[in-house]
């Protein structure tokens, strides 16, 4: 598609830069030309408002070759050259638009022709309107190709053209004139195609010559998509005289003339960009007004059964759900439409509507853990490359695993519904994993819809070009998962944050108020935390401390609801969230500022709401410490032998009543372990418990499940030498490692015998305990594996002076070495009983010592 006579020769490169099919477009870019023009694939794509390099066609960007004379003179050369190059791409493309303009003017002689005899297809004034200036433009673009031509097939280095664009940029006023008509135009060849069916026929296949050399003769095109070709134009013109001033050089005579012609240009475009912005108008509704894209992102959709990632786009009267489509590396990426819903027809369903939608199938949270201490070793292993300098392939191929297991993780972690009717039939089924995200794309939605909106149905045209519009418009590039970051980015903050939620004011009237705490981890945000709800209240004092996990993360959100105690609205789903937000906000967390010994009070202010909080944040090396207590007179921080000693007891008193008390009342409560109880809570059974204070069985009665569960964790994470002992770890992980099951099964008894008895008796005891609560899967969510997560590192978990000695990245070492602990624990969850006696009876395994 060059221009004629002009060889590929003229090209320094080889011709496997070429595409043989001979299709339209130029496939030599010069390099580095971020605005390159994009010259259409097919007459019938949307507007392609090019911004950056990779969206330009799928030109290659091949670097001229080095003949182009030598030092210095190459610099200056290679300038000209890029103009060259530059020129003949625009064109090339400026030759496919005259043929456009031609084809649009075709059929208007015959239409004139018509329209004095008895049987008009067109009335005078309705041509007049569609074809308003097209042959003026087309006269310009013509006088303007015919005089570049030939400057740039005899090319030489004092070749000047600077006029014929600034000429092109002073008759613009023709253009203001196309653009002020052109919604006219569209409505009136609508209605009278609509009206008339042999002018539908012609304007639905107008036919567009192929350039001079392509084997194409011929492309039908709708005369709608030609339409908006001039449109585009000017903002392809602009773009092209970036590009030449960036390649002439600043005492070429050209220069003060491309300037004088871009500044028109661009003054130009920014005065009709009201009408038309390239990046933000698909089209309009049908009103008339501009469509805009409001808000975009990806989405979990529901879809036949299975989870698929989605790309949904809200514009001013539509929303939009789209899938990228795959396509070969370096082509213009573009996305499918799946669906739209007209805003006007979009209705939210409440619980009880949504009864008869499919169920939501929920991943098993313990398939969900497993993922991500996969993700985390992942993680090291790249670390580790990266710094014994590793191979760049190695660590390419970790990345690949990376981005497949996050991506499964982001697909199927999502579990809150939200739901999308269109009043016309079909409903849509989103699955989010932050309430937060969900309640702002509907408070995004319902802002939409308080304007008088009207229902349409798009046409097939129209919905290509809105649907072609999503890639140039969208605001959210990448899927969000870590690792498409890049590595200058933050990576987030990893370890443990401390939050206490203190009290909200701002309430108009008192009702049952309650907050919880949301963070990205591993790219999308999560619930982490809920507070208890306070009732009846217009200023809720919680004072509730809660300790969240962080995987990379780096901001906190905040959300207030009001509680629902409406029978008709809490439906079977469990995720289905039906209490309503009372205000909403999040927080950078600021690495610098966070990672202080001091709680650092703070305030979110949302929608005339002001919760107060503070916070501290541990790293995750600093949470490892186990410290053994300064008094030997309390139980936490005590050698369990010291405490049993004392207390002439074979496990000690505050495991027996904690587990008592979550057998009793614990053991159907959903999370149980899981979900971290309020810190001030925990802080006072343990003062009471070190004090063995005689009110302790009073205050175990009344106190919250889970903060009685979080007291037996702390206590065992206390330890001054983990349970399990420091002695017999790295021979519980190389146990953990065999890979025969007879040996396996030798080895972790003859370890569990090698433990001191109080060790051991306490182990077996919570070990039993454990698998109870575990039968109660079905009701309280947790699985032996859910357990084994919780309690491995707890009771594992190596102290100060044993791990320090190889702990080289404390996230590294981490991931990995959690793993191994939390499959230590569940070897024995799942392991038949194992009973004290027989244990230390049956010595026959193998006495050697480890």
């Amino acid at each position: 598609s060059w221009p004629p006579s002009l060889t590929l020769a003229d090209f320094n490169y080889g011709a496997d830069e070429y595409d043989a099919e001979g299709n339209e477009e130029p496939k030599a870019l010069p390099e580095g030309s971020e605005t390159m023009p994009y010259i259409d694939e097919s007459p019938t794509m949307s507007p392609q408002l090019s911004a950056r390099g990779q969206e330009s066609g799928d030109g290659v960007s091949p670097t001229p070759a080095d003949g182009l004379g030598t030092g210095g003179e190459r610099d200056a050369g290679k300038g000209l050259e890029m103009r060259k190059l530059v020129l003949s791409g625009f064109l090339a493309s400026e030759e496919i638009y005259i043929n456009q303009l031609e084809a649009l003017l075709l059929p208007m002689k015959p239409l004139k022709a018509t329209a004095t005899t008895s049987q008009p297809v067109l009335t005078l004034q309705q041509i007049e309107t569609i074809f308003y200036k097209i042959q003026d433009i087309y006269e310009i673009h013509k006088e303007f190709y015919d005089s570049l031509c030939p400057k740039v097939q005899q090319w030489d280095s004092n070749v000047t053209m600077g006029h014929l664009f600034q000429k092109l940029a002073s008759q613009l006023g023709v253009y203001k004139a196309f653009v002020d008509n052109y919604k006219i135009a569209l409505e009136t060849a609508e209605k009278c195609s609509q009206s008339n069916y042999q002018f539908q026929k012609i304007s639905e296949e107008l036919k567009v010559k192929g350039p001079k050399d392509s084997k194409e003769s011929h492309t039908s095109v709708t005369m709608e998509a030609l339409l908006y070709k001039p449109i585009d134009r000017v903002t392809r013109s602009t773009l092209v005289l970036h590009d030449l001033l960036k390649h002439t050089p600043a005492d070429h005579p050209d220069y003060p003339l491309l300037q004088d012609a871009l500044r028109i240009s661009q003054n130009f475009l920014s005065s009709i960009n009201e009408d038309i912005d390239p990046r933000r108008t698909a089209v309009t509704t049908p009103k008339g007004e501009t469509r805009q894209l409001v808000k975009d992102g990806f989405l979990v959709e529901l879809s036949e059964g299975s989870r698929k990632l989605r790309h949904v786009f809200l514009f001013t009267d539509v929303l939009l759900c789209a899938k990228l489509k795959k396509t070969a590396v370096g082509k213009h990426q573009q996305y499918d439409c799946k669906w739209y819903v007209p805003l006007a027809d979009l209705v939210f369903p409440s619980p009880e509507e949504s009864e008869h939608c499919p169920q939501v199938h929920v991943i098993p949270d313990h398939e969900l853990e497993d993922m991500k201490m996969k993700i985390s070793a992942i993680k090291s292993e790249v670390q580790k490359e990266k710094a014994n300098k590793g191979q760049s392939r190695a660590i390419e191929r970790l990345k690949k695993k990376m981005f497949e297991n996050e991506f499964w993780l982001l697909l199927n972690s999502p579990a809150i519904p939200f739901r999308i009717h269109n009043r016309n039939g079909k409903s849509y089924l989103f699955l989010l994993s932050s309430d937060y995200e969900r309640s702002e794309w509907r408070e995004a939605i319902q802002k939409l819809q308080k304007k008088d909106l009207q229902a349409f149905v798009l046409s097939s045209v129209e919905l290509q070009v809105l649907t072609g519009s999503c890639f140039k418009l969208r605001t959210v590039h990448n899927i969000p998962v870590t690792s498409n970051k890049d590595d200058d980015e933050s990576p987030g903050l990893y370890g443990f944050l401390h939050v206490i939620v203190h009290s909200a004011k701002g309430f108009k009237q008192s009702a049952d108020l309650y907050c919880t705490l949301e963070v990205d981890s591993f790219g999308y945000f999560v619930s982490k935390a809920k507070t208890r709800v306070f009732r009846d209240t217009t200023e809720p004092q919680w004072n509730e401390e809660f300790e969240i996990e962080l995987e990379g993360s780096q901001s906190l959100r905040i959300l207030c609801y009001e509680k629902c105690y409406d029978k008709t609205k809490l439906n079977k789903d469990n995720n289905e969230i039906v209490d309503k937000i009372m205000g909403k906000g999040q927080i950078q967390l600021d690495p610098q500022a966070v990672q202080t010994k001091n709680w650092h009070m703070d305030v979110i202010e949302m929608n005339g709401i002001k919760v107060e909080f503070s916070m501290k944040f541990t790293s995750r090396d600093m949470s490892l410490k186990r410290t053994p207590s300064k008094k030997q007179t309390g139980v936490f921080g005590v050698k369990i032998s010291v405490v049993t000693k004392r207390e002439r007891s074979k496990v000690p008193y505050i495991v027996r009543q904690c587990i008592e008390e979550v057998e009793k009342r614990g053991i159907e409560e959903v999370g149980i372990y899981r979900i971290s109880g309020v810190a001030t809570d925990i802080q006072a059974l343990k003062a009471v418990f070190d004090a063995n204070n005689k009110d302790i069985l009073v205050m175990l009665s009344d106190m919250d499940i889970n903060a009685i569960a979080g007291t037996l964790k702390l206590y065992f994470r206390e330890l001054p030498e983990p349970l399990l002992t420091d002695r017999l770890y790295p021979a519980f992980m190389e146990g953990i490692a065999l890979s025969d099951p007879a040996a396996k099964e030798n080895c972790m008894m003859h370890l569990l015998r090698s433990l001191p008895d109080p060790n051991l008796i306490t182990f077996l005891f919570l070990l039993e305990h454990l698998k109870r609560v575990a039968e109660k899967e079905p009701i309280n969510k947790m699985s032996l594996h859910n357990l084994a997560t919780v309690f491995g590192p707890t009771l594992l978990r190596p102290s100060e002076g044993e791990s320090k000695a190889h702990l080289t990245l404390a996230s590294d070492i981490w991931s990995h070495d959690v793993m191994a602990q939390v499959q230590v624990l569940l070897y024995y969850l799942q392991h038949p009983p194992i009973s004290f006696t027989e244990l230390k009876r049956n010595t026959l395994y193998f006495s050697t010592d480890v």
